[in-house]
Parts: structure tokens; sequence; C-alpha cells
């Protein structure tokens, strides 16, 4: 079997109807439903499990719900693989933004309720900290150089802040800063011919706007009981693979203000000696990006497992 990285997603991964059949079919995962409900003080199943032909609610995008929700999904998905997962070389595993509490959970740094609880805070803090004026963008379809250029001239141009919050892929690029910057910058994107895709967020997350609700959760991670990891976990902030659980909290504590370097995530597996690469969530957001991070290599597959069934065929 090839040696394997799990992958975790974050916020945009969400479904109508995500996680159903693990939580019906494992007495464990729907109670980790019930959990978050309890610390979120939201239906989150109301939510999320509708009906099945019905369109999904605003409320899915809800941070606070979302948060909570999504973590349950993903965490429910590696319990229910963990026993199986335990017969395969594991390199390490990631999450992308609010996915990396799975992947601690998934490698044993954190409990999984300490997790639950975690993300059900942190989503309570970013909806609050949500201002007018304050978003993000997606830009695809121009390299890194020239996004960071037109960063730097939206910026001046507008006299508001802005910086380039998630490292997708070499082609995907997530802005975040204040309404005139990302105006301008959307304006800069469309003469340089790439297409920015306003985000539907409560504010301009992984930046230094968001500092406060960052300190106050940061008081949150003091209260969590941190483990040495059965496996290394790959940070956002540096996109490296760590071991040290003083490591793993201080990257964590500065994940909400910082970057996520997904690209260097990827690259940083797939040079620990990944070939495979499984995301646990729904959607398969991240496993469409791998071949987008090691376009350069041939012997690298990617699976998505957001099903019981799809995990039973892993």
């Amino acid at each position: 079997m090839l040696p394997t990285a799990f992958l975790f997603p974050g916020q945009g991964s969400q479904e109508l109807n995500m996680g159903r059949d693990v939580a019906e079919a494992q007495a464990s995962a729907m109670d980790l439903w019930l959990l978050a409900e309890k610390h979120s003080g939201l239906k989150l199943r109301e939510i999320y499990w509708g009906a099945q032909d019905a369109a999904p609610a605003p409320e899915m995008s809800d941070t606070k719900a979302l948060q909570p929700a999504l973590t349950v999904v993903n965490v429910s998905l590696w319990l229910a693989l963990k026993d199986k997962a335990a017969s395969m070389q594991t390199i390490g595993a990631a999450g992308h933004s609010l996915g990396e509490f799975s992947a601690l959970a998934a490698a044993g740094v954190l409990g999984v309720e300490d997790v639950v609880k975690a993300v059900c805070e942190r989503g309570k803090l970013m909806a609050g900290a949500g201002k007018e004026g304050h978003g993000m963008a997606a830009v695809v379809k121009l390299p890194l150089q020239t996004v960071e250029q037109i960063v730097d001239k939206a910026a001046k141009q507008s006299g508001a802040f802005l910086r380039i919050a998630n490292h997708n892929s070499p082609a995907q690029f997530v802005l975040s800063g204040e309404k005139p910057a990302l105006d301008a910058a959307a304006a800069l994107v469309k003469e340089a011919k790439g297409r920015a895709v306003p985000l539907a967020v409560s504010g301009a997350f992984h930046s230094p706007l968001m500092s406060e609700p960052a300190n106050a959760f940061a008081k949150v991670l003091d209260g969590l009981r941190w483990q040495p990891p059965q496996f290394p976990v790959c940070m956002n902030v540096t996109g490296l693979l760590e071991r040290d659980p003083g490591v793993l909290k201080a990257m964590l504590t500065a994940q909400m203000t910082s970057s996520v370097l997904w690209t260097t995530t990827m690259q940083s597996l797939y040079g620990a000696g990944a070939r495979r690469f499984v995301e646990l969530g729904p959607k398969a957001v991240l496993t469409k990006m791998v071949g987008q991070n090691l376009e350069d290599v041939n012997d690298a597959i990617a699976q998505s497992a957001g099903s019981m069934d799809a995990l039973m065929a892993l």
C-alpha cells in the first residue's frame, strides 16, 4: 500500500446531508453531532440534514454552524476509518484552515471532544468579529507573482488593508482585507485576465484583522490538553510537518491571523514520502487540488471519502 497522507477540508466544503449516513450507522458519530449542538447552541442536524431535494439553507454558510458541523463530519469519517488506517503507512495529516482541527484530532494531539468544543467557540468568535467592509475573494488563473503585485498595488491605490490569505495552488489564491482594497484588486485581476470571486464569509479571515478573536481563542487553546502526535501534522502557518505538541499549539494559535500555505503543505507531505492522498470530508475540494499542487510528479494518487460507502472502497 502506498505511503498515505490524510487531508481534512475546511470552510466551503459543506453540503446538504453531510455526515448523515455515518451518524446513522455509528452511534459515536451521532454523539458528536449532539455534543456539537450542545456547545454551539444550534440545531445543526436540522440545518444540514434537510430534505433530499431541498436547496441548501443560508444557515449552512454561517460560520457559527459550519465550523462545528463540518468538523464533526470530518472527525466521524476518520473514526470510521481508524481501524483500517492503522494498517496503512501514514506519513502525516493536514487540514485546510478549519480542517486543521480535524487533522490534530486524527493524530491524537487533541481529544475529539476538545476539538468539537474548540471549534464551537472558534465559530462564535469569528462570526462575532465580522465587520461590514471586511471580506475575502478567490483569485484564479493568475500566478503568484502577478497576484502579489496586484495586492501591493490595490492596497496602495485604496489605502486599505489587503493580503493573500490562502495559497491554495499555484494558480488559486484567496485575498483577505478591507472592501476598498478588494474592489481595487478585483479590477486589477480582470485587467490581468484572471478572475476574482467574492466569498460568502463574515470577515477578513486569516489576516491581522482577526487579531481580536484570535487573542480570545488563544485562551481557549490554553485550556486544552495537548499530546504528542501519533503521526506528524503539516501545519497551515509554515507548511511543514511538526511533531512537537508545543509547536503544534503555537501554530494553531497563529493560524487565525496567518496565511494558509496549502501549496507548501502538499509539497512537504510529498517530500516526506506520501504518494497517496486521502481526503476525509465532503465535496472533494482538496482532492482536486492534489494534482494542481503536484503537477510535476506522476506517482501520486488522490482519493476522497465523504460517505460510508466511499470509506469502504478505500
